[in-house]
């Protein structure tokens, strides 16, 4: 043993939903950078929980109805990344647009007639 407390599987799993409502709140707030860390965080938590031996918490009440806290999250979740990300991909788009515009505008400005 490294000396580190080695936290219990319930403990992981309060931790994971404790992010999952955190990553509701920034992405509420759009504030992505934050998101996509907390998102690794999970993850590491997630395969935390999964190397574990046995998955006696998971499994008990408890933990089935933490687990059932987590699930409708995790689905807002995934349907709000997927809006904030295709209006991300339109408004790339529609600057795309505007610069391919304003190039071509721009060069027949300069023309000399």
């Amino acid at each position: 043993m490294d000396g580190k407390h080695q936290l219990t599987e319930q403990e992981l799993w309060e931790k994971y939903l404790a992010v999952t409502r955190e990553l509701m709140k920034f992405i509420d707030e759009e504030d992505i950078d934050t998101f996509l860390e907390l998102v690794d965080q999970r993850q590491q938590l997630m395969e935390m929980l999964q190397a574990l031996p046995d998955h006696e918490y998971a499994r008990s009440l408890e933990g089935v109805a933490l687990r059932k806290q987590i699930e409708p999250m995790d689905m807002q979740i995934m349907h709000k990344a997927r809006s904030w990300l295709n209006r991300s991909k339109r408004n790339n788009m529609t600057v795309r647009g505007y610069d391919s515009f304003g190039l071509a505008t721009g060069n027949m400005f300069n023309r000399e007639y």
